[in-house]
């Protein structure tokens, strides 16, 4: 019977977490020497590589599932030593009891929702837990639940990863919008197959298709060649609505986000007919924690005022 030792598989998660040896031997409070022992031990005792050595280090396939047990484990962990009210992290009064530590939650958040609503309920759980929040595109996400690496997200992907289950949120609209001097300069008749095949446009980077699937559905209505106008991309929330806004092109922007500007007249809708409603999901490992369902109830609240 393979025994899988606790400190060997912190010194796997270290490694996954930080990418070498010597970061996850500091992480430890350890010597590099000791995680290089302890992993040999763990893949003699598996009989199978779990790190392939560099910089940065990289998790084989076994790797990647005894790193998702590792994380388990810890979570498990932490949320026991809470309810017991025991723990290794002392007190700032030296004659208090020792606290326990505070469970680590590493999940995924998109950029989008995490500028419009996702922030407040994680301000929230920050008191009770620690928190890492990764930025990923929304049907990216779950690939980093896959491998482990995070143990939720909130994703618009509503198979859930194996391991996880899935709860629908709500949906963000997103509609296609510009400045008012873009519109004048190349929609003054409307957006149509010509104007929009020359209009640049604005994505937040290489995996945002966003306008790709405007820009399809449009010229799969009209029976036409796919369009392929100039485009731009700026990978930060707040900056890509306000490159829109500044008229580097146009793109797809969630309500939530464009309303203000809206208001203000710095933006301007020129084809909400064809909204786009994407599902916001979440998504967390399918085990007994506390932790994770109270942050779960805290982002469902969250999207219940929020989202459509």
């Amino acid at each position: 019977m393979v025994d899988l030792q606790p400190d060997q598989l912190r010194a796997l998660e270290a490694i996954a977490a930080t990418g070498t040896f010597d970061a996850a031997a500091r992480r430890l409070g350890v010597t590099p020497s000791a995680v290089s022992q302890r992993m040999r031990a763990l893949e003699a005792a598996v009989g199978q590589v779990l790190v392939r050595r560099g910089k940065p280090a990289e998790l084989t396939p076994p790797g990647r599932v005894l790193v998702r047990h590792a994380r388990h484990l810890a979570l498990q962990q932490a949320d026991v030593l809470a309810e017991l009210g025991i723990g290794a992290n002392p007190g700032p009064d030296p004659d208090e009891d020792a606290r326990a530590p505070l469970p680590e939650i590493t999940l995924v958040v998109s950029g989008d929702a995490l500028t419009t609503w996702a922030l407040p309920p994680l301000v929230e759980a920050s008191t009770w837990a620690r928190l890492e929040v990764l930025r990923e595109d929304e049907e990216h996400s779950v690939g980093l639940l896959r491998d482990g690496t995070a143990v939720a997200a909130v994703t618009s992907v509503a198979d859930p990863v194996p391991g996880c289950r899935a709860t629908l949120l709500g949906h963000m609209r997103y509609r296609p919008v510009a400045s008012p001097a873009f519109v004048a300069r190349w929609f003054p008749r409307g957006a149509d197959l010509d104007t929009l095949s020359r209009a640049p446009v604005l994505a937040f980077d290489r995996k945002d298709d966003l306008q790709e699937r405007y820009l399809r559905l449009r010229a799969e209505e009209a029976g036409a060649a796919p369009l392929d106008p100039p485009r731009h991309f700026v990978p930060a929330s707040n900056e890509f609505r306000r490159a829109v806004e500044l008229g580097m092109g146009w793109g797809m922007l969630p309500d939530l986000q464009a309303a203000h500007a809206t208001r203000a007249g710095r933006l301007v809708g020129f084809d909400d007919a064809r909204a786009t409603l994407v599902p916001q999901h979440w998504q967390q490992w399918r085990l007994h924690s506390a932790s994770l369902d109270r942050l779960a109830d805290a982002l469902v609240r969250a999207a219940r005022d929020a989202l459509t």
